[in-house]
């Protein structure tokens, strides 16, 4: 590829990629085409990892440190609704949460990073990454945690780790920091309540269990309003509730089922341990038993302050786009896999135009996003990979880390 991508090239590999989603495990076509992308850039790409995910390294002509670049490829099991000429053309499957914008500006960074070798200071691990969306079955690991296992990060020790994501409530032109945590840790609970099962009309001859789990739902909504620094948002939900089948009869079992979303580490581990007492001593009040099973979740992903300053100001400066902070979100993410072993810096990217009526959430079957997003993502990381790269040397103290 003897020129970089050029914007119609990036709205063309976006529209193709939308059309074409690919749930979390199954991106093939995906991974072929970012594949294809990277090595008619003259990348050498290592493929397969964790699945279908694909690095490529990009060598600067200076000496400096190596930053990993982040893009995530899986799309939702949603039906799109809008028609429109790039609508997916797999039917209950889309690119609902900006995947393909993700790594369509991923490949952009690829391809202008690999025209400005000149130009950077160290190298640039670009990293494409399968099952962000997906939860993990228990006991295994997934995603980014499955490549960081698979040795992403020994083949190429890094410095320092940066991705983007669509934010629909940003207008387009924005991209946003968040002074520290960006998304929360994600755990899953299924609480079971084992009772004694009796007739309707004889109450006093069970061990009631639904009498026990509703006063456990109520009992856990004490752990984010008495147990957790209110300074530190911490949900906890009971989405499923699940017991009996018939009118007349106290069943034996119930299940629960929700989920723990936290912004900071202390109120996590505070309430996963209140949620086993609360459980345990609930159905024991009823005269009932329960067992609880965790399912550990994302990490909480959170910007080194002080990486993600000097990225926001640099953008600022090169006025590629208008830096802003925004609160950060109680959806979970596992970027977190390359953030907790390195500085990490996680910006959200604007792609509101209300003008054009591109209003509608992430995960919904009406998303859509202004594709002037593309060559904003593409310039605004180029432009700070390339800062960061330079000015390392005055970084790296303020994130603890040895100058290269």
């Amino acid at each position: 590829m003897r020129t970089p991508l050029s914007d119609p090239d990036l709205r063309a590999l976006r529209r193709d990629l939308h059309q074409h989603p690919e749930l979390s495990h199954h991106e093939e076509r995906t991974a072929a085409l970012v594949d294809r992308t990277l090595t008619a850039l003259g990348l050498h790409t290592r493929t397969g990892i964790a699945g279908h995910g694909i690095t490529a390294l990009v060598e600067g002509s200076h000496p400096g440190p190596t930053l990993l670049y982040r893009a995530d490829m899986d799309a939702l099991p949603i039906q799109e609704a809008e028609d429109r000429p790039h609508r997916s053309l797999h039917p209950g499957v889309m690119h609902a949460c900006g995947h393909d914008v993700h790594t369509t500006i991923g490949l952009g960074v690829a391809s202008s990073l690999a025209h400005r070798r000149d130009d950077l200071h160290g190298r640039i691990l670009l990293v494409f990454q399968p099952a962000e969306e997906a939860a993990p079955p228990p006991g295994q690991v997934i995603g980014a945690e499955r490549m960081v296992d698979e040795g992403v990060l020994d083949h190429n020790p890094v410095d320092a780790a940066f991705a983007l994501h669509v934010m629909p409530s940003l207008p387009v032109g924005a991209i946003a920091g968040t002074g520290g945590p960006v998304w929360a840790a994600s755990d899953l609970f299924d609480i079971r309540i084992h009772g004694r099962m009796a007739h309707g009309a004889y109450p006093h001859e069970s061990r009631d269990p639904i009498l026990a789990a509703a006063h456990l739902v109520t009992a856990l909504q004490q752990v984010a309003a008495r147990n957790t620094d209110p300074r530190h948002p911490t949900v906890l939900s009971v989405c499923s509730f699940h017991g009996g089948d018939s009118h007349n009869t106290i069943p034996e079992h119930v299940q629960l089922r929700g989920l723990l979303r936290t912004l900071d580490p202390d109120a996590r581990d505070i309430a996963l341990e209140r949620l086993h007492t609360i459980v345990e001593h609930t159905a024991a009040a009823h005269d009932c038993s329960a067992t609880l099973h965790l399912v550990r979740g994302a990490h909480l992903t959170a910007n080194h302050p002080a990486l993600e300053a000097a990225v926001l100001e640099r953008i600022g400066q090169a006025g590629l786009a208008t830096p802003t902070l925004h609160p950060p979100q109680l959806g979970a993410e596992d970027f977190a896999a390359f953030s907790r072993r390195v500085p990490g810096c996680y910006l959200f990217l604007g792609v509101r135009n209300e003008e054009r009526g591109i209003v509608h959430p992430i995960h919904t079957p009406r998303f859509d996003v202004d594709e002037d997003c593309l060559s904003i993502g593409r310039d605004a990381m180029v432009d700070a990979l390339l800062h960061v790269g330079r000015h390392w040397n005055d970084i790296a103290p303020a994130l603890e880390l040895a100058p290269r």
